[in-house]
């Protein structure tokens, strides 16, 4: 009987060689079911002109995108949808009056010169929604032109000539007194912001969401928010603790910054003692803005911020190496 001969052939990688259904893909298309319901209330409150500034962002991010690769002959990864969550997030944190010009101006800006410039995906240093928006401010005025809520006053689609503006909670919480709107309406998002920052409730909704689906955890937000909410509370300017408390958590741009921006996976921090640090740096960042600043809001400027300390937070809480001895462990 002939001999029979096996041949087995073996692949070698590089470590880890655990598989799992989790892409970057499935990680971004859960964040746009979740920034979903905040999308739909812009579009109920603003009108048509809260869709169509979010898909002309979009849009902008993916061809920018892929305009870089094309250039650079790299790999084209656009679907793993990282760039329509930037398109999204930009548009979030912009007035519904904003030109189109201008916004993909702020896109050309966050997916070139802040995200793919640094390497691409996993390797931006600061959050590129918020860089672009910081970029946008070069024209203040285009980003700080608020509408009233309502279907009278809806923008339109090419034209916001016939809009009636009209000031925000957190400007009048600037100037020491209580915005002219209930806590109910600023929770529910039946106020003047940007166009996804106005609903809290919303908002936490889809935070919900990506708790169930294990995207992201509650270390960041709790940390963040509690931050604000203890230091308001402790430091009215108000009357009412409470209202004030409560009018600057619902007030402007803190539970879109603190629940979708600051847990950003590239620009926070991986340990948990790091996370915890982060969010309460953001949150004394925002409430000295807001109080000793000449703008309104300081959610943007103070996550930006903590993203340029995430290299030092993340050797604070660092594990102890499997194995390691016993010095080694007493040093950490």
């Amino acid at each position: 009987m002939a001999k029979m001969k096996y041949f087995y052939e073996l692949t070698i990688s590089s470590s880890p060689h655990m598989h799992s259904p989790v892409t970057t893909q499935t990680i971004m298309r859960d964040v746009l079911i979740a920034l979903l319901p905040a999308w739909i209330a812009s579009i109920y409150f603003f009108g048509p002109r809260a869709f169509t500034v979010a898909v002309v962002s979009m849009a902008a991010c993916v061809f920018f995108e892929w305009l870089w690769c094309r250039l650079m002959k790299q790999h084209c990864k656009v679907y793993d949808l990282s760039a329509c969550v930037t398109g999204l997030l930009l548009a979030f944190v912009c007035p519904v009056t904003i030109p189109y010009w201008t916004i993909i101006l702020g896109d050309l800006f966050a997916i070139i010169l802040v995200k793919m410039l640094f390497g691409g995906l996993g390797c931006n240093i600061v959050n590129p929604a918020l860089a672009g928006r910081a970029f946008m401010f070069s024209w203040p005025v285009l980003m700080s032109t608020w509408v009233k809520v309502g279907f009278q006053n809806a923008a339109g689609v090419l034209s916001t000539a016939d809009i009636v503006t009209s000031a925000t909670p957190l400007a009048n919480m600037h100037q020491g007194a209580m915005p002219d709107v209930s806590i109910g309406q600023m929770f529910l998002g039946n106020v003047g912001g940007c166009l996804g920052e106005t609903s809290a409730l919303l908002l936490l909704v889809g935070f919900a969401y990506l708790l169930y689906r294990k995207v992201l955890t509650a270390r960041i937000p709790v940390a963040y928010i509690g931050t604000v909410a203890v230091l308001a509370f402790l430091f009215p300017l108000g009357n009412d603790r409470i209202a004030w408390m409560a009018a600057q958590l619902f007030g402007g741009g803190l539970m879109l910054g603190a629940l979708f921006m600051a847990t950003d996976y590239v620009t926070s921090p991986v340990t948990k003692l790091g996370q915890i640090i982060y969010g309460v740096g953001c949150g004394v960042i925002t409430i000295l803005i807001r109080y000793f600043g000449g703008y309104n809001e300081g959610v943007s400027y103070a996550i930006l911020i903590m993203n340029c300390c995430v290299v030092l937070l993340d050797r604070i809480g660092r594990p102890v190496k499997f194995g390691a001895p016993k010095k080694e462990a007493e040093k950490k």
